[in-house]
């Protein structure tokens, strides 16, 4: 019975590629995330900076180089085809911190180089799927929430050129001009202290509780119930492409040793038939 053959070794794409798919790796990449936000953190003060500066700034080298080196190994991953890596939005990302990361700390570009240090905190959510599911959900609403908003604008309007030609007069702190009346109306759906307005409104025009209370209900009540019935709707459809992103095909590796798992058993079933044909053989001669 011929032996089935399977390559003793993996290819450096294959290896890299086991690298990246281990859990350790991503738990690593996390650590020096974490580890970069405390340090960035620590920059906020100078009692901190005159004392452990030297610390810090090797902190931000050490980070930067492991960014580095992440992206090179996910990069060597793909092996012969190393631009596959900038398929993935996500990896785009990474890449653009990387890149920005590299802008020298010292000069006119010390305050942005200070900024992107802050930036990288980012990447948690690069780091963490259910971070990215959620980050996709509010990419992917934003086409409707457009929409919303542009409703939610013409009733601002309404209401605000309305609330101008009625009560600019009794209140001009609120209502003297279309934006203050617009900024206003925005006091009101956010519930700060909007009820100070409609008393002032209501001691010249009783009936004024009407505009209010149909304005609170129309922008507060049914628009953000409107941003989160479209959030929750396209949570649920990102969560599906995630469970059939991970229904992806098994990579080389794993069909390797599926293979030499298989192999394996062909062995031992082998051995065992020669066995039994063995001793039905010695059974049989006595």
């Amino acid at each position: 019975m011929s032996e089935v053959s399977i390559p003793q070794k993996f290819s450096f794409a294959a290896r890299c590629q086991r690298i990246v798919a281990a859990p350790l790796f991503n738990q690593m990449i996390i650590g020096v995330i974490l580890l970069n936000g405390i340090a960035v953190g620590l920059e906020t003060s100078s009692w901190m900076v005159e004392r452990f500066g030297l610390l810090l700034g090797g902190i931000n080298q050490l980070v930067l180089g492991v960014f580095i080196l992440e992206a090179a190994v996910k990069i060597a991953a793909y092996g012969s085809r190393p631009w596959r890596y900038f398929t993935s939005g996500w990896n785009c990302f990474d890449f653009t911190i990387i890149v920005l990361s590299l802008i020298p700390a010292a000069g006119p570009l010390a305050t942005l180089a200070r900024l992107v240090r802050v930036l990288r905190v980012l990447r948690l959510v690069s780091a963490f799927p259910e971070l990215r599911v959620l980050v996709d959900t509010l990419l992917r609403s934003l086409p409707s929430m457009l929409h919303i908003a542009l409703l939610m604008g013409i009733i601002f309007y309404i209401y605000g050129v309305a609330g101008y030609f009625l009560f600019h007069e009794i209140d001009p702190v609120h209502w003297r001009s279309l934006p203050i009346a617009l900024l206003s109306l925005f006091r009101i759906v956010t519930f700060e202290d909007w009820t100070d307005i409609m008393y002032i409104a209501m001691e010249a025009m009783p009936w004024a509780w009407v505009y209010f209370v149909s304005f609170v209900v129309m922008g507060a009540f049914v628009m953000i119930n409107l941003f989160i019935g479209v959030v929750l709707n396209n949570l649920e459809e990102a969560k599906l492409r995630r469970m059939d992103e991970l229904r992806l095909p098994p990579s080389q590796a794993e069909i390797l040793r599926e293979l030499r798992a298989t192999q394996m058993s062909l062995v031992r079933l082998q051995k065992r038939m020669e066995a039994s044909d063995y001793s039905a053989k010695v059974m049989g001669a006595e």
